[in-house]
């Protein structure tokens, strides 16, 4: 490659992602990981795009909800480029209402979603047969059910994302190699290290989580959040369980008793998965930042350096609208994408 308009560092879904929608719009793009594609919580099994429920609107939330309600092009034209099958559909979500002043509330937040959402999706509250099996347990015999929610398969959309950057003409490095033009840094928990110690103040932590995997094969059924548990099911005839959230941990990549609690909630709540094999389980951390919103922007005193970090439980949802906002910033120098409490001084 002759010429390199931005070296990305990092192989997780916000580096994999501004990385092709950069060469997507015809920048020659390096991206760098060290490990292996997906090594830190991008490599897990989960793969949920979940709203935030609409109310008390806020700019994480709109951001939030323009990347969700982007998501289907973005995937496509991911597909479409890379030949490969993310695992994405727009499955929905179904949450079992607990009590009168639950249901109440949903059918207020189901008013509210008429406006916020634009009529590009819809917030209902259903009697749980509509969904038979599949429904949730719900002691007022009522779920919300949400269109706006979507599922994809990490490791796939992953290898889909490797493929679509190096056939619009990327480059993709494991291992070393030098830095050339600007650099994106979208490196994770280590990331977050980094910039702290750069930077003096403590910016983000790493936050371990654990999940799952089942064999059962429901394909289409839309996800579920119930018990603090959700419930995926993927393309493949798997069903992805997740997860645990450990401030305090000994190791950041092992799999214990905490994620067998997880998977009994989430049979609890549904019987479908009752007799469901667990045939995998993964551990890893999460980058969260200080905001608890995603940290983009210029990496301060070090200009012609770009951070993209703090995914943490959503990176995955946020990730088209995170490419976005980045490759403007990065290629064109517009930063108006990037709303209150996402940039990195935010942060200090």
């Amino acid at each position: 490659m002759a010429r390199i308009d931005c070296t990305v560092r990092g192989g997780g879904i916000f580096g994999l992602a501004c990385a092709w929608e950069m060469a997507r719009r015809g920048a020659k793009v390096c991206l760098i990981e060290r490990e292996r594609i997906g090594a830190g919580s991008s490599g897990g099994l989960v793969g949920a795009l979940a709203p935030h429920v609409p109310e008390n609107w806020n700019p994480k939330k709109q951001f939030q909800f323009e990347s969700l309600v982007m998501a289907a092009a973005f995937w496509a034209g991911v597909a479409e480029a890379s030949g490969r099958d993310p695992g994405y559909l727009r499955s929905g979500r179904l949450q079992p209402v607990e009590d009168a002043a639950g249901l109440e509330r949903a059918r207020e937040r189901g008013v509210e979603a008429e406006k916020l959402w634009q009529g590009k999706a819809e917030w209902r509250v259903v009697p749980s047969e509509s969904f038979g099996d599949w429904a949730p347990l719900s002691p007022t015999g009522w779920l919300i059910h949400d269109t706006l929610t979507a599922r994809l398969h990490p490791r796939q959309a992953a290898a889909a994302l490797v493929a679509a950057i190096e056939a619009a003409g990327g480059e993709v490095v494991i291992g070393e190699a030098e830095d050339a033009g600007s650099v994106l840094w979208a490196t994770g928990h280590w990331g977050l290290a980094t910039l702290s110690a750069d930077l003096g103040k403590t910016v983000g932590a790493p936050i371990k989580g654990q999940a799952a995997l089942l064999k059962l094969n429901r394909p289409d059924a839309p996800q579920y959040l119930a018990g603090g548990v959700h419930a995926i099911p993927h393309a493949d005839g798997t069903l992805a369980i997740g997860s645990t959230t450990e401030r305090e941990f000994d190791a950041p990549d092992t799999v214990d008793s905490q994620i067998d609690e997880v998977v009994a909630r989430a049979r609890a709540a549904c019987p479908a998965l009752a007799d469901a094999p667990v045939i995998a389980r993964w551990a890893g951390l999460r980058p969260r930042a200080r905001s608890r919103a995603p940290m983009l922007g210029p990496w301060p005193g070090r200009p012609g350096h770009f951070v993209a970090n703090g995914g943490f439980k959503i990176g995955f949802g946020m990730a088209p609208k995170v490419a976005q906002v980045m490759a403007d910033l990065v290629l064109d120098g517009h930063a108006e994408g990037i709303p209150d409490g996402f940039r990195v001084e935010d942060n200090l």
